[in-house]
């Protein structure tokens, strides 16, 4: 993070994960270019457009597109411009404004700084065209980043998924294999998210040996009430395969039963009096962070927005695989509730295989490490690879135990 101020040393601060501040000894800019958010000042949205180098067009470009199409007109950039005499900062913004699509923000850039008596050479400092189309109606830059994320993404995943999937698949077979992995599935993703479980502690939930009236350490143990949530959650999301594998319209199985595994997988730890009722409200009100990760994760206000989003995309998607790894990642990735959302992460997953004839597959609590380290690189360094290699070699694997 660069920090300007009249006393700046010009020297970095070491932080946490290969992170810095470096105090820049610059003046503090014009009171009209400074706002303030979260209790820190920052440049305004014009100012820092203005001052932005060729370079970090094409070094951020996910970031960049998805804060120039924030602007929705030309007016403050314009007198930003126009009253520092900038010209060849005119040429490369409107060259950007062009790349994302908003002509008329590009268009009248050029024309009045003409008009004003100034030479403008348009240039565009991105190296690729965007490979989304941007629209006025659609300002958030969580989305529009969440939208070019996934257009980005999406051949990476594709070249780890060239094997093809079952496309002849028998409801009632599909659903009788995912019961008898139940059991496995639910102590590997249990003992990923860090609780402590057994096979015959889910083995007892599932036959219906649970008793939390009569037994206590059932009631109150949390482990227990884990298990029992996961099951409930299980059995609600076999309804949702069944919609699936009868109807291919995974999206908006998806989207439509989400919640309800959200509320089966924590009723319980309620019902225990481990979890205020209010816990099952939804999504997050809270922020929230991730240990052992540089992934911050969004602001719950973002979480309103993207949610949506998030699903437009999964049911516009047209190949299985990405909406497997995509689904995943970026569920996790936009984290919408303060607890689960690993276990709903694989969940949908889950249903997004069976969607494309997949078989359901386990994250080994083994491979966590490596699972982990997939999932960071994609959330930190926009590296998508290695978690679509990890689930297509998952994938593959079950395929040859069918």
């Amino acid at each position: 993070m660069l920090v300007r101020t009249p006393k700046g040393g010009n020297k970095p601060t070491p932080l946490l994960f290969d992170t810095s501040i470096f105090d820049v000894r610059l003046g503090l800019p014009d009171k009209q270019d400074l706002k303030t958010i979260d209790g820190i000042r920052v440049m305004s949205l014009p100012a820092s457009l203005v001052r932005c180098s060729p370079r970090h067009f094409s070094a951020h470009a996910i970031e960049m597109r998805a804060t120039l199409a924030m602007v929705p007109n030309a007016s403050d950039i314009l007198y930003r411009l126009l009253s520092g005499g900038h010209s060849k900062v005119a040429g490369r913004l409107a060259g950007a404004f062009r790349n994302i699509g908003n002509d008329n923000i590009a268009d009248n850039i050029i024309a009045t700084m003409k008009s004003a008596g100034y030479a403008v050479n348009e240039n565009d400092s991105f190296a690729d065209k965007s490979a989304i189309i941007f629209t006025a109606r659609e300002m958030s830059p969580y989305v529009n980043r969440l939208r070019i994320s996934w257009a980005a993404m999406r051949e990476s995943v594709l070249k780890h998924f060239s094997f093809a999937p079952i496309t002849s698949i028998d409801v009632a077979t599909y659903l009788k294999q995912v019961d008898d992995i139940y059991i496995t599935d639910a102590y590997h993703s249990l003992s990923i998210e860090g609780y402590r479980v057994s096979y015959e502690l889910i083995e007892r939930v599932h036959s219906g040996n649970w008793n939390p009236d009569s037994d206590e350490n059932d009631q109150n143990h949390k482990n227990a009430l884990a298990a029992r949530g996961y099951w409930q959650a299980f059995l609600s999301v076999k309804e949702s395969l069944t919609k699936v594998l009868n109807t291919n319209l995974a999206g908006i199985v998806a989207e439509s039963d989400h919640e309800k595994w959200y509320r089966e997988l924590f009723a319980p730890s309620v019902t225990g009096g481990i979890l205020k009722a209010t816990d099952l409200a939804g999504y997050r009100n809270h922020p929230v962070y991730i240990r052992r990760s540089k992934h911050l994760s969004l602001n719950y206000e973002a979480v309103r927005e993207l949610i949506p989003a998030f699903f437009d995309l999964l049911q516009n998607e047209e190949e299985s695989a990405v909406r497997v790894v995509l689904g995943h990642y970026f569920f996790v990735y936009i984290h919408p509730y303060m607890d689960g959302n690993g276990r709903m992460g694989r969940f949908l997953m889950n249903v997004m295989l069976a969607s494309g004839g997949y078989p359901w597959i386990i994250v080994p609590v083994e491979q966590r490490t490596a699972y982990m380290a997939a999932l960071e690189k994609a959330s930190t360094n926009k590296n998508i690879e290695p978690f679509a290699k990890f689930l297509a070699m998952l994938v593959r694997t079950g395929m040859q135990q069918k």
